[in-house]
């Protein structure tokens, strides 16, 4: 305040030209359009702020680019969230088509949404660090380090057999110990070989396997509003919401391992007319 003083400037007109400012970001991130962005995968997560749930969703189109497609404000995540912001983007122009990858932390307010419109052709792929996590927290310390390296070992191979044959060597392991580590991994089994499935290649599988790429994205959203004491109003919280994640995308580089995606979606467009074939004939 003493510096705004200083050149004559009053804090009040300070803080009407950021209001200003946010406010168009906002207007400039709900109203651009998505339908020139052709979605490979999409990332969804939520992160909470005053009190509210955003989810937000993270897309990397068929060359590797990443972009902010949406957020949608709620008072918890649930699939009703999860649906309106599908919708947002679908009014904005992006098309969300089955053959879309889909990755999320395994929360059940979304998985429900997405099982809702995709049904059994649904591609999701299961944070592994949150079920490594979740594993983890059934098992009594002195197991834990043996724990995180089994399972680290299963999804470092490259094919499916192999991955599968050790993550249920690992799960009979998990079941002489703990029965609920177990059962919390057999729950997401597939979900987990998701990648493996599709023969994505180990360098693009980095970026893929986890929400590290959203949740990347939310530190510096909290990084950018620390200093904001609290939220006056859902206005104030999505104008500097809208800001903090233009100002993302600035930052944002081509995926590693982008060179992979088109093979990706060779064997997606395969799986997916496999399963018509089978459809027919039956």
């Amino acid at each position: 305040m003493e510096t705004t003083g200083a050149f004559g400037v009053s804090p009040g007109t300070v803080s009407r030209h950021v209001v200003e400012v946010t406010l168009q970001r906002l207007k400039e991130f709900k109203e651009r359009g998505l339908s020139d962005m052709v979605p490979f995968a999409v990332f969804i997560d939520t992160i909470h702020r005053g009190g509210k749930a955003f989810l937000i969703a993270l897309g990397i189109d068929t060359e590797g680019y990443k972009h902010v497609l949406g957020f949608w404000e709620g008072a918890t995540e649930n699939h009703e969230i999860c649906e309106e912001l599908f919708m947002d983007m679908e009014r904005r122009g992006l098309r969300l088509s089955k053959k879309i990858l889909w990755v999320t932390d395994g929360g059940k307010g979304i998985l429900k949404a997405l099982r809702d419109r995709f049904g059994k052709k649904l591609i999701h792929q299961r944070c592994t660090i949150h079920k490594d996590r979740n594993i983890q927290s059934h098992l009594a310390k002195k197991y834990r380090k043996e724990a995180h390296r089994r399972f680290k070992v299963s999804l470092e191979q490259n094919s499916y057999e192999d991955a599968k044959r050790m993550l249920a060597e690992f799960e009979k392991w998990l079941r002489g110990i703990n029965e609920s580590a177990a059962d919390s991994l057999l729950e997401a089994f597939e979900d987990i070989l998701t990648l493996h499935r599709l023969k994505v290649p180990a360098l693009l599988r980095k970026t893929l396997t986890c929400t590290n790429p959203i949740e990347r994205m939310f530190s510096t959203v909290r990084g950018c509003e620390g200093n904001i004491k609290r939220y006056r109003n859902s206005a104030m919280s999505q104008r500097w919401l809208a800001t903090v994640l233009l100002h993302c995308e600035k930052g944002f580089r081509r995926v590693k391992g982008y060179l992979g995606i088109a093979g990706v979606i060779a064997t997606i467009e395969q799986m997916h007319e496999e399963k018509y074939v089978l459809q027919k004939a039956a």
